[in-house]
């Protein structure tokens, strides 16, 4: 019985993860899940799944809901109040809302975008200790004791002594019986990687700009976060100053003020000089932005700091240019003019929630 019921929901799973997958961009664009996000689940609504039910034959015998009447007539009583609307003869449209697994987002992410697994760069690896079972001993506390170890131990003595009763199969372990696990330390590579986020917050960044950037970051989240065992998310906004911020403020400041670009980049490179050694982390900036930057000069102080500061210990710089009716949008001309060539930055336009899907894939296809 067990079996049976593990192998309904085995398939009822997959049919859930088929659903998931074909309605991925329509969640992704419109952020449906984001708001029904916990720590390790999300509650996902999918539609038209058909649930077994119970149905009756043709062969009308009476009972409830036959007889004279018409639709919409109450059953055994009075009428009440008119409602609002009227009964209609079209199918409901059931939603069913399921829990889904961040990993197992990622995972259809993965499947559905065709992304690359994350090729780590070699040295940014730590060191972890943990305690693995690997062999049996004869002393131990009771906890680890190992039943049928300690079993066959205490038959193997009760035969060999010819105290053992076929017709009475009685077998007490005694003490020199008693078999325990035991453990030794080993020292394994734990890989981390360390996201910080950058957005500009200025006045020609609206409510629509930083939503379109909360969703985009959602899913680079649960897509990272399958390939680090460790995951660290770091947030910076900016205006013509910039500072860090925890994950609310980053998504709900005020939008107001001048830009200057170049005071994010400053700030990420402190951050990873003070935190984050690139010989033990993987580093990904991602930076968004409408393009709009202070002067020419300010965009050269930027890319100043992406190469001397930034550049040479991420995985990969990604900008992403959201689309404004106030921004230039020149700051990405200018970054693939002075940078197009270097394979560590990714940019990417995202005119509209449309364009996340897309803007995703130039962000976590190349599998750095």
């Amino acid at each position: 019985m067990s079996l049976r019921v593990d192998q309904d929901h085995a398939r009822f799973r997959g049919i859930v993860r088929g659903k998931i997958r074909e309605n991925l961009r329509r969640y992704i664009s419109q952020g449906e899940m984001i708001g029904r996000k916990g720590k390790d689940l999300v509650s996902i609504p999918v539609p038209q799944i058909d649930i077994p039910r119970f149905t009756f034959g043709e062969r009308q015998r009476g009972g409830v809901g036959q007889g004279d009447g018409e639709p919409g007539d109450p059953v055994g009583g009075e009428p009440g109040e008119e409602g609002a609307g009227k009964a209609g003869e079209g199918e409901g449209q059931h939603v069913l809302e399921v829990d889904v697994t961040l990993d197992e987002l990622a995972d259809i992410l993965g499947e559905e975008l065709e992304l690359p697994n994350i090729e780590s760069r070699g040295k940014a690896k730590i060191i972890s200790a943990k305690d693995r079972y690997t062999g049996i001993r004869r002393v131990g506390p009771e906890s680890l004791r190992h039943f049928k170890r300690t079993y066959k131990e205490a038959l193997r003595r009760a035969i060999a002594s010819g105290s053992y009763d076929p017709g009475t199969p009685l077998v007490v372990p005694q003490r020199e019986d008693k078999r325990y696990r035991s453990w030794k330390v080993e020292e394994e590579p734990v890989v981390n990687a360390v996201i910080v986020y950058m957005m500009d917050v200025s006045g020609s960044m609206g409510d629509e700009q930083k939503e379109i950037v909360r969703m985009e970051s959602f899913w680079i989240d649960a897509w990272l976060r399958r390939q680090y065992q460790g995951l660290e998310s770091r947030y910076v906004i900016h205006d013509a100053v910039a500072r860090e911020v925890d994950r609310d403020t980053f998504f709900r400041t005020r939008e107001s003020g001048g830009t200057m670009i170049s005071s994010a980049y400053r700030l990420c490179a402190q951050i990873l000089d003070a935190d984050y050694p690139a010989e033990e982390w993987n580093v990904y900036p991602f930076h968004f932005s409408d393009g709009d930057n202070w002067s020419m000069d300010d965009t050269l102080q930027c890319i100043e700091l992406l190469r001397r500061s930034v550049l040479p210990r991420v995985n990969m710089f990604a900008y992403g240019q959201v689309e404004s009716p106030y921004g230039s949008g020149q700051f990405l001309k200018d970054l693939r003019e002075h940078l197009g060539g270097d394979e560590r930055v990714v940019t990417s336009e995202i005119r509209d929630r449309d364009a996340i899907v897309g803007s995703i894939k130039d962000f976590l296809g190349k599998g750095r």
